[in-house]
């Protein structure tokens, strides 16, 4: 029995994110219809992490074990070859039982975009979040500090999440600004909670627009209350950049 690890970029916009759903169009569903068109096998596809619904990936990782012997150019080929244009597999690679995609990773670093100026853009306008009023990013990064480390981030958590357990641990968080009034904050942890990312950046746009002091962030990781936080950003901003082992 073989195991393949897949390399996946998508674009979320048409997908109700990755994990099955009856009915709906998502990532795991399609990719999982063309490997069993292609296998003849029943094929258990997982993933690295789940994207919600609109939110991107430039480096999804998952793993499915198969008795097929297609050749790895021949997975290659063959999948695109049947994937629809959102949905590309940019690398096939024969891998041991011992690697899980989600359980071997040691990281993920995700990407969030911000287009900064008055009015919005008609032709990036599901690839950014488009915020009219000028934001401080040295005061969002002030903020930033106050959540690298260690932390019980319960106060970043979607309402309802049923995952045990809310400490997690940023190792990174960079703000750069870019040409043509872009706003790139990244993310690099050992793991994110539901919305996580999402509402860390929600959190620190308050910040640039002057809502909230930068130490703010420190109040409501101690809180531990969803209702502290700032707003969910949207999804269409946010982007899987790197699964990291």
């Amino acid at each position: 029995m073989r195991r393949i690890k897949l390399i996946l970029e998508y674009d979320g916009t048409g997908f109700h994110g990755w994990q099955f759903q009856p009915g709906l169009r998502t990532v795991q569903g399609v990719l999982v219809d063309a490997l069993q068109k292609m296998t003849n096998e029943k094929i258990k596809l997982i993933a690295a992490g789940r994207t919600d619904a609109g939110v991107h990936a430039l480096a999804q990782v998952a793993h499915f074990n198969t008795a097929s012997t297609i050749p790895l150019d021949g997975f290659l080929n063959g999948l695109n070859s049947l994937l629809p244009d959102d949905l590309v597999v940019k690398d096939v690679k024969d891998v041991g039982q011992e690697f899980h995609a989600q359980r071997s990773a040691i990281g993920k670093r995700y990407l969030y975009r911000i287009l900064n100026r008055a009015l919005p853009s008609a032709i990036v306008r599901f690839r950014v979040w488009h915020i009219p009023t000028i934001l401080d990013i040295y005061k969002m990064s002030e903020g930033c500090k106050y959540l690298i480390g260690k932390h019980d981030f319960s106060s970043f958590r979607a309402s309802g999440s049923e995952i045990r357990g809310s400490v997690r641990e940023i190792f990174e968080i960079k703000i750069n600004k870019e040409k043509g009034d872009f706003i790139n904050i990244i993310i690099f942890a050992n793991g994110f909670l539901k919305q996580m990312a999402r509402n860390i950046v929600g959190t620190l746009v308050e910040i640039g627009t002057s809502k909230y002091p930068p130490k703010y962030i420190k109040e409501i990781l101690e809180a531990k209350d969803r209702e502290k936080a700032g707003p969910t950003a949207p999804p269409y901003g946010l982007y899987l950049l790197e699964v990291v082992y």
